[in-house]
């Protein structure tokens, strides 16, 4: 039996004006977790998207147990046994657990065995230790139960090769946890898992080894005991990066925004507080606590039921989400590919889309003001683009994430509303957003921060609010701010 289950040699992948992956050489010995990682934009989709036939590589070759072999499609990976869990789940909510698993494979004949589709369905979830409903439709479904769904989706083609990219960024941690058991068992059945994943504690959780990308060639493979978070992180972005939060030295002036009593149906309850210029503020709780329901309310994307939101002192009328940009609020959301960005649109389009009426004379969109705002941002926020004409959808998350602040800037808000701002980002991509949050509140704009990671929350906030089942449970500031002292107020 050869040692590598999988060899891809010589991989190299172009597309116009750039080389996403140069002569990148990846092995996976069979029955490990092999980790892969690297900044967004190193390379990691392009190359897992030639193994799954997406793309296809200018040049190299691919070995599945010794042979060469040549993936045309997503369809021939399959049949290899090579299967993907995407980030964003492939299932149809209207369809049941059975009908998603078994999609496209109901029958050879023309007739459905319905009975069989739906045992075939159940041994499988039951085969990773579950056993619930496979008549249950999807769409009802938790987030951990629709990654089993996909999981069991995988196993039903027999994969030997099970990729999984970001599987724990919409995951509670004890779903995350519920999931490593999972990965855990696969392995013991001789399934391979290449395993992505910007959370290193992950990779030292459950990865045998890894191997770093970046720029589109392969820096370094090693067994995990072997190195450490901070080599990792250094080969990762090719410099040290001396601390994970920068620091800064401003103190926060007069309040700029204060919320009073603001109450809606029982998503919020009684919620007050204020925000200075020149601060972040932290917004801590457990999923459901109603974090991002207040950030919808200060943005005007949901109506209150009572109470009352200021600025500089003048009561808003928040009805709208043009109401909060009116009033120089800007919100960049949890999903950035769903609610923040256009993603079929350019870089300069997505900059200029809060604030049409800076780039147009006479009602008609001016191309020159439009490409010097998408000029000034791309440079001031270091976003690395081969053109201001790119599409979104070929920019990293990093990238990404910076367009939709740029365009925040642009429309000229005071106060940011910042919704899960690092999620699904690389380490490096974390620290240039942090820092330019610090300089954001360094000009004098204010941020809200709200945060699912302990650690951001803790390294980035001047005072953090902790929410719990729609309320503010507890302020924290200073040597008070720990995560002992969250978490307490958390689960309060």
């Amino acid at each position: 039996m050869v040692e590598y289950v999988l060899e891809m040699k010589g991989i190299t992948k172009t597309f116009p004006g750039v080389v996403a992956l140069d002569d990148v050489t990846f092995s996976v010995r069979r029955g490990e977790v092999h980790a892969l990682v690297g900044e967004n934009g190193a390379g990691k989709s392009t190359l897992m998207k030639i193994l799954n036939g997406v793309y296809q590589a200018r040049s190299g070759e691919i070995r599945l147990d010794g042979e060469r072999i040549t993936i045309r499609g997503v369809k021939d990976a399959q049949r290899m046994g090579i299967s993907t869990i995407f980030q964003e789940f492939n299932l149809i909510n209207t369809l049941s657990v059975a009908e998603n698993i078994f999609l496209g494979r109901y029958n050879d004949s023309g007739l459905i065995n319905w009975k069989l589709i739906r045992k075939k369905a159940a041994d499988l979830l039951a085969s990773l230790g579950f056993s619930f409903d496979v008549n249950r439709i999807v769409g009802k479904l938790s987030t951990a139960e629709k990654q089993l769904v996909e999981i069991a989706k995988a196993l039903s083609f027999n994969a030997k090769i099970l990729i999984m990219d970001e599987p724990t960024s919409s995951l509670t941690k004890n779903e995350a946890e519920m999931l490593f058991g999972i990965i855990d068992k696969l392995k013991a059945n001789g399934i391979t898992t290449i395993y992505i994943s910007h959370k290193l504690e992950e990779v030292f959780r459950i990865c045998d080894s890894v191997t770093v990308l970046r720029d589109g060639r392969v820096i370094d493979m090693k067994p995990v005991p072997e190195v450490t978070r901070d080599q990792i992180i250094e080969k990762m972005v090719g410099r040290t990066i001396d601390m994970d939060f920068p620091k800064r030295t401003s103190v926060p002036g007069g309040i700029v925004l204060s919320a009073r009593d603001l109450g809606r149906h029982k998503l919020l309850r009684g919620i007050s507080f204020d925000l200075r210029k020149g601060e972040i503020l932290g917004i801590a709780g457990l999923v459901g606590s109603g974090r991002t329901e207040l950030a919808e309310t200060l943005f005007g994307a949901a109506r209150i039921d009572r109470g009352h939101v200021e600025m500089n002192g003048r009561k808003l009328a928040l009805r709208s989400t043009k109401d909060g940009k009116d009033n120089s609020i800007g919100m960049v959301t949890e999903d950035r590919k769903e609610t923040g960005l256009v993603l079929d649109f350019s870089v300069s389009k997505n900059i200029s889309i809060t604030n049409l009426e800076s780039v147009s004379r006479n009602k008609f969109l001016n191309n020159g003001l439009e490409k010097a705002a998408a000029q000034k941002y791309i440079g001031e926020l270091n976003i690395r683009t081969p053109s201001m004409n790119q599409s979104l959808l070929n920019l990293s998350g990093g990238n990404q994430q910076k367009v939709v602040v740029a365009k925040w800037l642009f429309s000229n808000a005071d106060v940011l509303i910042m919704d899960e701002p690092t999620r699904g980002i690389d380490v490096g991509a974390k620290y240039e957003i942090y820092c330019l949050m610090n300089k954001l509140v360094q000009e004098g704009k204010s941020i809200i921060m709200i945060s699912s990671e302990l650690p951001e929350v803790l390294g980035m906030s001047d005072r953090i609010l902790v929410m719990h089942n729609g309320m503010i449970k507890g302020e924290l500031a200073g040597g008070n701010m720990s995560a002992e002292n969250v978490m307490r107020l958390a689960i309060d």
